[in-house]
């Protein structure tokens, strides 16, 4: 740690302190976050999630972990340095983000995912916070909760900050999936456009009841399976019928608010997956396809087949090149 000069906190958490320092070496400025519980060998720190998650994940849009540090039984995480979270642009920004803005972070945001789970990790801690910002350029960060995939269950129940907290993991599910991250970006794509949380619960009956009373009470047809996990906790939803998105983030486009709507379905099966997602018409002026590439390498001398739009054929190229790196 000497070789870095401490310059102030920039952040504190459950787990740890995040501080900003200068390498005196290479006069780069880092994050290094100081974990607040002691370590006394290295295989405790190799094995910890934040650990072993960012060592399988290498993407633009995930922050990139420099290097770890254990000195006098105290660990020490550097990362690269961002400028802001999120939150902190939000309550900065006197005026709402633009739509053009808010889909080039999201853009961004469900590559870094689609790359995480395609690897087996889904993040699990999803919020404003851990989206980490310089200038256009946005990272997922804070892997202290991410989970792989394959782990086996019962799955701890605190997970996220409950505002972004996915209903399944709210009914105390022992199961969840990636669709948990799914339902977090949902919730932050609506707070980018109002700039306030689409579900604020100042608990987790009253976050149950905040959601219902947009989407409405689930049933057999929305949601069997959170019936059953309600009743197998005694617990009854709350009697809502469900109203417009349109009425709660009204600066949003019609696709905008389709997505945000697909990804808070309550059942976790119905929602999109992160390459799904990049495929929704929100994102379709994303994808800019040189005039000089149009259908030259697919075969198709002059239009598409039918039922496949160029957008479509462009995204599944896309995809493959971007996410897969084939």
């Amino acid at each position: 740690m000497e070789r870095y000069n401490i310059i102030t906190e920039v952040g504190d958490g459950t787990f740890g302190s995040v501080w900003r320092a200068i390498n005196k070496e290479s006069g780069e400025v880092v994050a290094i976050k100081k974990m607040k519980k002691k370590y006394f060998s290295w295989e405790e720190c190799i094995n910890l999630r934040e650990v072993k998650s960012l060592r399988r994940m290498n993407h633009p849009n995930i922050v990139k972990l420099k290097e770890v540090i254990r000195e006098n039984d105290m660990l020490f995480f550097v990362f690269e340095y961002m400028e802001c979270n999120l939150y902190q642009l939000m309550k900065s920004k006197g005026k709402p983000f633009s739509e053009t803005e808010i889909r080039n972070w999201c853009f961004q945001v469900f590559q870094a995912l689609s790359h995480m789970h395609q690897r087996g990790y889904f993040h699990r801690d999803l919020k404003p916070e851990n989206l980490l910002v310089t200038k256009e350029l946005i990272k997922v960060a804070d892997f202290g909760l991410a989970r792989e995939i394959i782990s086996e269950p019962p799955y701890t129940e605190y997970v996220s900050t409950r505002w972004y907290r996915a209903p399944e993991v709210l009914l105390q599910a022992s199961v969840y999936s990636s669709a948990v991250d799914m339902w977090a970006m949902g919730a932050i794509i609506a707070e980018l456009f109002s700039h306030r949380p689409l579900f604020p619960g100042s608990s987790e009956a009253d976050e149950i009841y905040k959601i219902c009373s947009i989407l409405g009470t689930p049933n057999q047809h929305t949601w069997a399976g959170g019936l059953q996990l309600a009743a197998s906790i005694h617990f009854q939803f709350p009697q809502s019928r469900c109203i417009s998105l349109s009425e709660v983030v009204p600066t949003a486009s019609e696709d905008a608010l389709n997505l945000i709507s697909w990804l808070c379905s309550w059942d976790p099966r119905k929602r999109p997956t992160a390459v799904e997602v990049l495929q929704h018409p929100f994102f379709q002026p994303c994808f800019y396809v040189p005039p000089s590439l149009r259908f030259r390498s697919t075969g198709y001398a002059t239009t598409p087949p039918s039922g496949l739009g160029l957008k479509g054929l462009w995204t599944r190229r896309m995809l493959g090149d971007t996410l897969w790196g084939l």
